[in-house]
This record gives C-alpha cells, structure tokens and sequence, in this order.
C-alpha cells in the first residue's frame, strides 16, 4: 500500500472516530488484528458492541457506501467480530457491524457517510 494511501486510511480512521464519539459511541479499540484481518473500529454504545469498517475514497470510480463493503469482506469481518467477541468473553452481547466511508475528493471539505446497521448476520452465520 502506498504511502499516500495509508495517509488517507489514518486521516479517515481519525475523522471517523471522532464522528463516533460525538455521536456518543465509546471507542473500545481500533486496527485490532486478528489473523491475517484487521477490525478498523470496535465501539460500544449501550449493550451493543459496534463493529466499524472505515473506507475511503478520493473519488467516486468504485461507487459509495453502498458499494464500499463486498460480500466477500462482510464474510471476513463477521468471523473477526465472532473472534473478538469469544477472546473478550462478550459473546452474548447484541452487535452490528457500521460502514464509514469517508470522501476525500473535496480536499476543502471530506465528508463522511455513516450507515449504521450496515448489513445482518445471517442466523447460520452467527456461530457465537
């Protein structure tokens, strides 16, 4: 990965972060590995453990949030998040999973876009 674009993933974990916290999440961890995976942000808000994926753009070639999550990564994400819940005994908490994409084509001005709820876990999926 260049340089250039890890630079844009730090500014948009940082904004995202912070948009988290004044939405009153707490933040419990970020770029937690696991494996070969990584979890951009875990939080919490209430009983629900949140599972923040972060993704940014500079512009609109790949599409929006809406595109920014494959099947295939949302696949990876519930088996870390499934990982994470039994290393910290949590289980038994209810969790979502959130996309942050964060635009950066305007260097004026980034946006930030957050889907909560972003997709479901499927009941056979949820294996925790």
């Amino acid at each position: 990965m260049s340089l250039t674009r890890q630079l844009l993933g730090k500014e948009a974990e940082a904004a995202a972060e912070r948009l988290l916290r004044q939405k009153g999440y707490r933040i419990l961890d970020r770029n937690v590995r696991i494996g070969r995976g990584e979890l951009d942000i875990v939080a919490r808000v209430g009983e629900t453990v949140i599972f923040v994926e972060v993704k940014a753009r500079r512009t609109d070639r790949y599409g929006g949030v809406a595109h920014a999550v494959t099947a295939r990564k949302e696949r990876q994400l519930i088996q870390l998040a499934a990982r994470y819940l039994a290393r910290h005994r949590l289980e038994r908490q209810p969790c979502r999973f959130d996309v942050l994409l964060y635009d950066a084509g305007d260097p004026g001005s980034p946006s930030l876009e957050h889907v909560e709820n972003a997709f479901e876990v499927a009941g056979d999926d949820r294996r925790w």
